[in-house]
């Protein structure tokens, strides 16, 4: 079945300039079977929980066929699902019923490398070196006597070399893991067959893409060597690319890419859009992946890695608007993910990082653009950091002892017991275990509890949604002077309806006054003469009429 619906709130081909995203860790989310795996009948099951919360969107990770080396980020077939998550016919009766309750779908689209599993791979492996098969990737030829160094110095993202040589001598290039071969983007046949693969899933109804590795797909002419031999790590690389572009992220070539897919995407109906998962060395550069012949959106990751200032998150908001500005283009605010610590644990974790945690969300969700939010960050969920090393499976931690597991701990629904309901009932499977605190974080044990974060989400989604200054067309951000670590910004409706957002990073209780009636708040407030007494680490937004 093909789903050609359009979810029926937003038939606005600009619904992704003001959405609420949330991020669908699928193996993580919601287990339909039993077999300790979520999947997509477990979302399809879930949607009315994703509706209540109020978001817009969801974006689904890769639930391709895949050998799951690296969480399904290597894919074996663009075209087919997992069985381990279910089929292509589960695919369509999901985003059937998600259109029906006002839900766009976006999924991940993965094409820097492929798996090592994928057919053209195993034929080039197959082919041998100068042939049509081997051209699809990128093979050289080793330096040294006999060949045996690296074409040249580049390093994984995941730690270690970026070359693997294979028996008969020649080196083929991967970014990452092993088994995830990167692609030779100048060859037609690999632009011509993802072309494809993105029409494939537009006409089954999908609303978008969000673009894996955006930014490497072209690498520079001659592959040409670094020059810093300590970039062992995706994060040593992101800090060189700041200084300087690598020879294979951000490359001008890229661009050709996504201007030959924006008519592709223009071409269906209902606002088709594709979001970048990009790093350039500066605003500039990142921006020209947006505009009217390229991507809709690219990722904001200098507001997830924001210290816990006011002063810091000032300036990340005033250059990303500044940014935004000149291409025309909303903002896309994220505070976690599935690479990324969760923020409750990156800001102190325990009771502080929670208060922090629900301060930044309210911060987040009052500002002008697009949000994306990861699931059970609505729960308060922190980092499991516990985790036995025996059960990781990250192949970043085998090469560096880095690990992203603890952030895609599947997410507890109820009950008393691990998994905490995250299969159907009496089932006792979780392919990563939850740990005990969870109990009462789950959704059943905060649903309708007055001040847990479940209903802070709840509430503040509906109002955003609701109220008129935080409409696609309402002003942008205006500062307020404020008392010293308070940040403080207003947005104006047309019918002069103002909502302010005061965070408190004072380090001490604050009085705010003047702004009009409080509407939501990340944590008690304390009236105090004509005003309120705003807490440590606690945010609000208040309304003037």
């Amino acid at each position: 079945m093909i789903s050609t619906t359009i979810p029926p709130h937003a038939t606005d081909d600009d619904w992704w300039r003001s959405a609420v995203v949330y991020q669908v860790y699928v193996r993580s989310f919601a287990d339909s079977d039993g077999d300790g795996t979520g999947d997509l009948q477990g979302i399809r099951q879930r949607l009315p929980y994703l509706r209540d919360l109020g978001v817009d969107a969801l974006w689904l990770t890769p639930f391709y066929t895949s050998p799951m080396i690296d969480g399904g980020y290597d894919v074996a077939d663009y075209r087919d699902v997992d069985p381990m998550f279910g089929t292509l016919a589960d695919f369509d009766a999901m985003i059937t019923d998600a259109h029906a309750q006002g839900l766009r779908i976006i999924v991940d689209l993965v094409p820097n490398h492929t798996s090592s599993a994928h057919h053209w791979f195993t034929a080039a492996l197959a082919a041998g070196p100068g042939s049509p098969e081997r051209a699809r990737y990128l093979f050289a030829d080793g330096q040294g006597t006999h060949g045996e160094l690296p074409p040249n110095d580049w390093e994984s993202i995941f730690g270690g070399p970026a070359w693997t040589r294979i028996a008969d001598g020649q080196w083929y290039l991967h970014l990452f893991d092993p088994s995830q071969p990167d692609l030779n983007w100048r060859h037609p046949e690999v632009r011509a067959e993802f072309e494809d693969v993105l029409r494939f899933w537009l006409d089954r109804g999908v609303d978008g893409f969000r673009v894996d590795v955006a930014h490497g797909m072209i690498k520079a002419e001659g592959l040409p060597d670094v020059g810093f031999s300590s970039a062992t790590t995706g994060q040593r690389q992101v800090e060189l690319l700041g200084k300087g572009r690598l020879p294979y992220f951000d490359q001008d070539e890229v661009h050709e890419i996504y201007r030959a897919w924006r008519p592709i995407l223009d071409s269906y109906p209902g606002g088709r859009m594709a979001v970048a998962e990009a790093w350039a060395e500066t605003p500039q550069r990142l921006a020209r992946y947006i505009g009217p012949d390229e991507l809709h959106q690219a990722f904001s990751f200098d507001f997830l890695d924001a210290t816990w200032s006011a002063d810091s998150f000032r300036k990340v908001i005033d250059t990303a608007l500044a940014e935004a500005t000149v291409v025309g283009a909303p903002t896309t605010w994220v505070l976690s993910n599935h690479d990324k610590q969760r923020h409750v644990t990156r800001y102190g974790d325990g009771v502080e990082g929670l208060r922090r945690a629900r301060s930044a969300s309210l911060l987040m969700l009052a500002l002008p653009g697009c949000a994306y939010l990861y699931q059970g960050e609505e729960l308060g969920l922190p980092e499991v950091l516990d985790l036995p090393d025996e059960l990781r499976q990250d192949p970043a931690f085998l090469r560096t002892g880095e690990s992203r597991d603890g952030c895609r701990v599947p997410i507890p629904w109820s009950g008393e017991l691990a998994p905490y309901g995250f299969g159907p009932a009496g089932s006792e499977l979780s392919w990563l275990p939850a740990p005990a605190l969870w109990q009462a974080l789950s959704v059943t044990a905060q649903t309708d509890v007055p001040g847990s974060t479940l209903e802070l989400y709840r509430t503040a989604l509906r109002i955003r949604h609701e109220h008129p200054a935080l409409a696609l067309d309402a002003d942008g951000v205006t500062w307020r002077e404020s008392e010293p670590g308070v940040l403080a910004f207003s947005r104006r409706s047309a019918d002069a309806t103002v909502l302010t957002c005061v965070v408190n990073f004072s380090g001490a209780p604050v009085l705010i006054d003047g702004y009009g009636q409080p509407l939501v708040a990340s944590d008690e407030l304390t009236e105090q003469g004509s005003g309120q007494l705003l807490p440590i680490d606690a945010a609000v937004w208040l309304e003037r009429r």
